[in-house]
């Protein structure tokens, strides 16, 4: 496994435009949210570093997504190097975690470079505006340490974006497995 940083692309970068479909082939489009706040997070099944958080991360979303965040997952790997990661098995997570987000196949890997993403996970959280107001870590935990999983950065940043607020500029970057590029 290979350790990889988010990139920490420029707060105010306006949203990627995207459409992608879910594992049945549903389409999804960042036009579906106008005027409310959207995360994307990058993500895939088999990575430690998401495993890690993935219950958490489920929480979180049905937590904020009630709160008017919307929520997205897209997952960018090379799903035929990495079986792990094929749609079928995205929807298996999906149900296993109880996901109530959309989790989306990003086949040609295009949304994945639109967002400069780098690893798994990698959060992008943008204000109604749909500029990018936090990039950057889900909090401290890694799976290689003993501290609980909390979300606290991301929900820091989730709360003052839900109350029309700027977050902190002071953000830290995402740790994972970098993204399988084909």
């Amino acid at each position: 496994m290979s350790l990889t940083p988010s990139r920490m692309i420029e707060l105010e970068s306006p949203l990627p435009a995207f459409q992608l479909p879910d594992p049945e082939g549903h389409m999804v489009s960042s036009e579906d949210y106008p005027d409310q706040p959207l995360l994307v997070i990058f993500m895939c099944n088999h990575c430690p570093f998401v495993k890690h958080l993935a219950d958490a991360l489920a929480d979180f979303a049905r937590e904020y997504q009630a709160r008017g965040l919307a929520v997205v997952g897209i997952n960018s790997n090379d799903f035929q190097a990495h079986p792990d990661d094929h749609p079928e098995r995205m929807q298996e997570e999906s149900r296993q975690r109880g996901y109530t987000f959309p989790y989306l196949v990003d086949e040609n890997q295009d949304v994945a470079r639109a967002f400069d993403a780098a690893c798994t996970p990698d959060f992008f959280l943008f204000d109604r505006r749909h500029r990018l107001a936090y990039r950057g870590q889900f909090d401290d935990s890694r799976p290689s340490q003993a501290r609980p999983v909390s979300g606290q950065d991301l929900r820091q940043a989730a709360d003052a974006v839900l109350a029309g607020r700027t977050p902190d500029s002071t953000q830290k970057p995402s740790m994972g497995c970098n993204i399988k590029w084909k």
